[in-house]
């Protein structure tokens, strides 16, 4: 599989494009794309290692896999385009920014890059997914290398805010080191859970003052 990743990425990560896993991975997507729509586009699948280089995360938002409906995935968890109608979790972390953050303004886009270049690390735990059919690329690979992504950065940095919304992602608190990290959980920000423990999490202040706390610079959270 030929990747090109941020160096700081391909040092902790190149070795896995070589493992067994990732070969029966590529086999996937190649027949896969023989028969479906893929997405997203082949060129931005690691968008989220290449904005948010290894040495400049300092959070980590945990998606669960891309969104499968046309030109809304762009490597980014949670992010779409621009032009895009903005997702409903979407609109719900927006919700929260404006009670959580002052002065936020909801954006008219849901384009998040600005997120990740500031550091926040926009990680889906599978990095595709079939048009159209929610969770197709599960269970193929993915979880395997995005796992490695977050233990790497567990043993290797100091200080990250990991942000884990919803059972899928908080069960991934258990490849990071809670001594060395700052592990925060609520409820997924999906329409079905917000009410019961998104809204009123504060995780995105509260962010920041951890960020704060050890020296480093807050997140602009507009965009």
């Amino acid at each position: 599989m030929s990747v090109q990743l941020e160096p700081g990425w391909n040092e902790v990560l190149g070795v896995e494009f070589g493992k067994p896993y990732m070969q029966q991975l590529k086999q996937f997507l190649v027949a896969e794309k023989r028969e479906h729509t893929v997405y997203p586009p082949g060129n931005l699948i690691f968008k989220a290692f290449n904005h948010t280089p290894f040495g400049d995360v300092n959070v980590v938002i945990l998606g669960q896999d891309p969104y499968h409906n046309v030109g809304q995935a762009h490597g980014l968890s949670f992010s779409v385009p621009p032009g895009v109608a903005i997702p409903p979790s979407l609109r719900n972390m927006y919700q929260e920014l404006s009670t959580d953050i002052p002065g936020f303004r909801v954006p008219g886009h849901g384009d998040l890059t600005a997120w990740a270049d500031q550091g926040v690390l926009l990680l889906n735990a599978t990095l595709t997914v079939r048009a159209h059919t929610a969770g197709s690329h599960q269970g193929k690979g993915w979880e395997e290398f995005t796992d490695r992504a977050i233990a790497e950065l567990s043993v290797r940095r100091e200080g990250i805010v990991f942000l884990l919304w919803g059972r899928y992602a908080k069960n991934k608190a258990a490849l990071i080191d809670c001594r060395r990290h700052h592990v925060l959980t609520a409820a997924h920000p999906s329409p079905f859970s917000a009410y019961h423990g998104f809204f009123g999490c504060k995780h995105f202040s509260k962010t920041n003052s951890f960020l704060e706390q050890r020296g480093h610079k807050p997140i602009d959270w507009q965009v």
